[in-house]
């Protein structure tokens, strides 16, 4: 790909993705809460992960295909939903859902993200995972998943780490309101990037148009995306698995006997995730609690891990701490805002050859061996 010469790395999209973006989106998209210590301890917990190389293994022909809950997927890593997906280029869901179908990648959409359901349906092939973040009406929950389900996503993922809003500071030193409103200090930091102003007007202000069926008419200036959630529990839970005949996902569990006690509820799978470091700034780095929770569940329940992964060699980490899908959220928006769908497939290139390079640095041909090359178990 021409995008190779200049833009190698997840990190040179990231620097293009932030000259290219108005202050407020990118401190949005950037930031956790707190002081982002929890958001850095996911980063230093992978890099403390050391892999070891394999001598006279031969070429080994890397084959990174994966089963992942009764589906084929090409590669072991997708697209984590990320809320209002939108504001950071218009039409970044529907992009990322073309380029994870042509690729062979699980897509994840969130109920908070700017395109709904419904204008996903003609684009998320077989690949549609929907994240709930459930409303407070039990009617307009169960109406979400008949969408959702209709729309053809099959796997459902219950965010379980966000009992309330956190307070994400730098979010708010950034400029970014909610409701969000035009203020002439949002206005000024837009006219300094406008590929992204012009991209916006011709697109309209992104909103959550998946919850708009359920707002009310007489609240005009109330932003969807603030309709009450409710709290998830064990009962929601219980409720969730009479109404979804699909793969139920259990996102954001870092507590080994938290994460037992959910796979002996039913849950089909376990995302270890602390939300990005967006929660709870005093909570462990992802990379931390995976291998914890892959020995409190066994050697076959499935998980997945998101949390500061910047490469294919990352997610060769994730692996090898016992992870079976590695789901990325902030790199495809990287991607998307630096240069569009070009972006977006330019993300999948750079993760497939720093894979496929590292594996045959090891002597692997399948992603799982990873663990076998994992440095403390071999010296």
């Amino acid at each position: 790909m021409m995008l190779d010469l200049d833009y190698p790395t997840l990190a040179d999209l990231r620097a293009r993705a932030k000259r290219r973006l108005p202050h407020f989106a990118w401190e949005y998209l950037d930031s956790g809460t707190g002081d982002d210590r929890a958001l850095r301890r996911s980063r230093e917990a992978l890099d403390e992960v050391i892999l070891a190389p394999q001598v006279l293994a031969g070429r080994p022909v890397p084959d990174l295909s994966t089963s992942f809950l009764g589906r084929r997927y090409a590669k072991p890593f997708g697209v984590s939903p990320v809320g209002m997906t939108g504001l950071f280029w218009p039409g970044a869901e529907v992009t990322l859902a073309k380029n994870a179908v042509k690729d062979g990648l699980p897509f994840g959409l969130s109920t908070v993200a700017a395109a709904s359901v419904e204008d996903l349906a003609p684009h998320v092939g077989d690949n549609g995972w929907f994240q709930l973040y459930p409303p407070a009406v039990p009617e307009h929950c169960e109406d979400l998943l008949k969408r959702a389900k209709a729309a053809g996503f099959h796997t459902l993922i219950l965010t379980v780490d966000v009992p309330g809003p956190s307070r994400r500071e730098r979010q708010r030193r950034g400029g970014l309101r909610t409701p969000p409103s035009i203020t002439p200090r949002l206005f000024f930091q837009s006219v300094l990037r406008p590929h992204w102003a012009l991209a916006v007007a011709r697109a309209g202000t992104p909103t959550v148009r998946g919850l708009a069926k359920y707002h009310s008419d007489n609240e005009p200036a109330r932003h969807v995306g603030l309709a009450p959630h409710a709290a998830p529990d064990w009962d929601m839970l219980k409720r969730l698995r009479d109404l979804w005949d699909g793969p139920i996902v259990a996102k954001g569990v870092l507590v080994p006997a938290e994460a037992k006690a959910l796979q002996e509820a039913g849950i089909d799978a376990i995302w270890v995730s602390n939300h990005g470091g967006r929660q709870f700034d005093g909570g462990p780095g992802a990379a931390t609690a995976l291998p914890l929770v892959r020995a409190a569940v066994g050697p076959d329940f499935p998980l997945i891990y998101d949390g500061a992964t910047e490469s294919g060699l990352d997610i060769l980490r994730a692996i090898a701490l016992g992870a079976d899908m590695v789901m990325l959220g902030r790199a495809w928006l990287w991607g998307v805002a630096a240069f569009g769908a070009e972006g977006a497939a330019h993300v999948t290139h750079i993760l497939t050859e720093d894979m496929t390079s590292g594996m045959i640095q090891m002597g692997v041909t399948r992603p799982a061996e990873v663990r076998t090359r994992l440095w403390d178990n071999l010296v």
